[in-house]
């Protein structure tokens, strides 16, 4: 059966070792999530979330990133957190994002 965005529904009822999807799922370890912070070249700071922070500073780097980013380049990462899931990475990138310049660079020097 296909669903309205095109994709296939598959049955996940049933012992886990029934359905090689669902035990594939099951065994996946979770990516870690991690918010960070980056000063742009003109002094400002950008504060995102990713599961892949080296990739993510390259599309910062070549203006693919976040719209506040672009033509802000060269970037240095400058603060990195890590959390076990998404969601708990951008509760914390919203806490951090609430702070003062002054107080994410207190932050920042630790």
């Amino acid at each position: 059966m296909v669903n309205r965005n095109g994709l296939e529904n598959r049955d996940l009822r049933g012992p886990v070792g029934s359905n090689p999807s669902l035990s594939a799922i099951m065994n996946t370890e979770l990516k870690p999530w991690y918010v960070y912070i980056i000063e742009c070249n003109d002094g400002t700071l950008y504060t995102g979330i990713s599961n892949n922070v080296d990739k993510r500073l390259e599309k910062h780097t070549f203006d693919l990133g976040a719209k506040y980013t672009r033509k802000k380049g060269p970037f240095k990462l400058v603060y990195i957190e890590k959390y076990i899931d998404r969601s708990q990475a951008s509760k914390r990138e919203y806490q951090i994002k609430q702070l003062t310049r002054e107080q994410k660079l207190k932050l920042v020097k630790g």
